[in-house]
């Protein structure tokens, strides 16, 4: 009986590990970030008992979104990569996007035919991360398609945006005054800020910081 257990227990763990690897395969990470690198140390405004809030995923099972905001070297795409794989570890879907490179990849997708194709296979995710928004402005194409992402998923499924641009820059950026203000209703008004401040760690640990 004790080593059907054994058998059952690591035939388990084998299969929940191809799971996690399939889904970390699929998400296409910028970096490989975990829970347990993050350094609460460094002196960037990061509540530690904020994140070890997020680390049950509980806010993703209420579709809730989180922004991660601050200047560059400061560790935003990290903390936004090691909340994207803590979601893998429990069994979410993730997809993270550059920003440019989802909109470019959007608008190839409307150029083949296969656009409502990609719009649904974003929206089954169950966290969607953009990362480096606002680095340029949107045109029309792009702020429509960011608006039917977060109308997709406001409330749903969650998503999570990583920015160097201030709250206060968002609809400059966005471009047209009735759909900025659409979109931000969809995730800045509700969403976790994560505001980060100080100057670049990339001095210090010398390639993708923490």
């Amino acid at each position: 009986d004790e080593l059907i257990a054994h058998l059952v227990d690591t035939e388990w763990d084998d299969r929940r590990s191809r799971v996690v690897s399939r889904l970390m395969k699929q998400a296409r990470f910028r970096y490989q970030a975990f829970f347990e690198q993050i350094d609460f140390q460094l002196s960037r405004n990061l509540d530690k008992n904020m994140m070890l809030r997020f680390s049950d995923c509980g806010w993703i099972e209420k579709g809730q979104d989180i922004i991660i905001e601050g200047p560059t070297g400061v560790g935003k795409s990290f903390l936004g990569s090691a909340l994207g794989h803590q979601a893998c570890a429990y069994g979410f879907r993730v997809l993270y996007f550059n920003a440019i490179k989802l909109f470019s990849h959007l608008k190839m997708a409307q150029a083949d035919g296969s656009y409502e194709k990609e719009l649904k296979k974003i929206g089954k995710a169950d966290v969607l991360i953009v990362d480096d928004f606002g680095l340029q402005h949107l045109d029309a194409q792009s702020r429509l398609a960011l608006l039917e992402i977060l109308e997709d998923r406001h409330g749903r499924r969650s998503t999570v945006v990583i920015t160097q641009l201030p709250l206060a820059k968002w609809h400059e950026v966005i471009g047209d005054p009735t759909i900025a203000d659409a979109i931000c209703d969809r995730i800045v008004h509700s969403a976790f800020r994560i505001e980060l401040k100080g100057e670049s760690l990339r001095k210090s640990y010398g390639g993708p910081n923490q």
